[in-house]
């Protein structure tokens, strides 16, 4: 049986693809900026926000966003009082969030609403959260439009990009609120637990090939697109949760082109002397 047959499969596709494509290019610039547990910092703290949403009768995506933000914002802040201890920032936040979520978890009734959020629930999202992800994919892709030349100096060197006359704090204002919202979707349909791995596995496996940033972006949404629809099928035909096996395919594939990749530069190494 096809898995277009089904209207749910398809909208996972959708929101699947649309995904791979923005979650790697927001997180090629947090790996560059050396913040690559922002994603996990935010993806907890947004679980606060869902379990405020459900204990105050609140949409828990709208509250994931606000959580988000406020986390995102929080990154910034503490990375500019501290700026040589800046990795500091997104482990306080981090702390923040799962001592917080911990602690609202507890007072859900509706544990089945919770625990969607903390694995994802790609194949049974709605209509609504379907165009949601439309919107900020639309946004997030503007946004890299408009800022990538900004974007590609901050993410490099942020004091440079300063001197050259680059806005950078109003940048980095775009850029967190943009992440926050990013990431407070992808919680909902892949899961806070593993939207990190997301934004990570795809740009570490495009490092391993790409010689320039712009190399770099672009086969990090490649190789990101090629675990979704992958994932999707695989879940879909051996019953499988779609989230975990999306990172599980993107991990090994991580391991098997480093594996080669030392395999390769050995067997040149052995050549080289042999010359």
């Amino acid at each position: 049986m096809s898995i277009f047959e089904f209207a749910f499969m398809r909208r996972a596709l959708l929101t699947g693809v649309l995904l791979a494509v923005i979650v790697p290019c927001i997180g090629l610039i947090v790996v560059l900026k050396r913040l690559s547990l922002m994603g996990d910092a935010l993806s907890h703290t947004s679980l606060a926000g869902v379990t405020a949403g459900l204990l105050f009768n609140v949409n828990p995506i709208a509250g994931a966003m606000v959580a988000s933000a406020a986390a995102a914002l929080s990154i910034e802040a503490i990375r500019r009082k501290i700026p040589q201890y800046a990795e500091m920032a997104t482990a306080i936040i981090l702390s923040a969030g799962i001592g917080l979520a911990g602690v609202l978890s507890g007072f859900v009734k509706n544990a089945a609403n919770f625990n969607s959020f903390l694995f994802g629930s790609i194949v049974s999202i709605s209509d609504f959260e379907m165009y949601l992800v439309i919107g900020v994919s639309a946004a997030v892709l503007l946004v890299f439009a408009l800022l990538y030349r900004e974007l590609f100096y901050i993410a490099l060197d942020e004091r440079s990009a300063r001197l050259s006359g680059v806005p950078v704090r109003t940048v980095n204002f775009i850029f967190t609120i943009l992440t926050a919202v990013t990431v407070s979707v992808a919680a909902r349909t892949v899961g806070a637990l593993i939207v990190s791995s997301m934004m990570v596995i795809p740009v570490a496996c495009a490092m391993q090939v790409a010689r320039s940033f712009r190399q770099t972006l672009l086969f990090s949404v490649a190789h990101a697109l090629v675990f979704t629809v992958a994932g999707l099928c695989l879940s879909y035909y051996l019953g499988l949760k779609p989230g975990g096996t999306i990172v599980l395919l993107g991990v090994t594939y991580l391991v098997l082109l480093m594996a080669g990749k030392g395999l390769a530069g050995r067997i040149a190494k052995r050549r080289g002397d042999r010359a």
